[in-house]
Formats: C-alpha cells, structure tokens, sequence
C-alpha cells in the first residue's frame, strides 16, 4: 500500500462518525448495508451520512454496489488488510510476533 492511501485512509478514520460506519460495516460482512439502514443503526442524519460515505469511498475503504433502488455499502476488507499490513510490516523486527514478544518490543 502506498504511503498516499494509509494517509487518506487514516484521515477518513479520524472522525467518529466515519470509523463508526466502517466498524459497523466490517462487523456486517461482505453482504454490506443499506444507507438508510446505517443511519438508523449509527443516528446519523442522512445529509451527513452521504458525505461520511462519500470520504470513505474515496479512502477506498468501503464499496458501494447498486440494489435495484437501494445503494448497499460494504467494507473493502482487502483494503482494510493492506492498511494493517502496511502498519504492522516491520513489527518487532519483521519477525512474526505473538503478544508476549509484543510486550518484549516495548520493554526494549
């Protein structure tokens, strides 16, 4: 993933409507959501859950899918996994970690 995406990533994640949405979208799966049925589960006013959806798209971190009338939104899990990725690359060292070495990373 190249740096540019983590930022605008990220940037989408650092507001709490938005990482609200995306939580409840990861947590949904792949079969994803109405918008209409976010703003009811989340309390988001429609006009503001258009533009949290909107910066999310654009970070690539959901997809929206057209369904008949309904717009249906789901997490972009493989991007998801390259962001993690991205963060996580040179973790202890680059060598797998378990959270006893975690802890062992921090204390050095």
């Amino acid at each position: 993933m190249e740096t540019k995406n983590v930022i605008a990533a990220l940037a989408a994640l650092a507001q709490e409507s938005r990482l609200a949405i995306f939580r409840l979208l990861v947590q949904t799966g792949p079969q994803g959501m109405a918008a209409t049925k976010i703003a009811e589960q989340l309390g988001i006013p429609p006009s503001s859950l258009s533009f949290h959806l909107k910066e999310l798209v654009h970070a690539d971190l959901i997809v929206p899918r057209q369904d008949g009338r309904f717009v249906i939104y789901a997490a972009h899990i493989d991007s998801m996994n390259a962001l993690i990725g991205f963060l996580t690359e040179n973790c202890c060292g680059g060598a797998p970690c378990t959270t006893a070495q975690g802890a062992a990373c921090d204390a050095a």
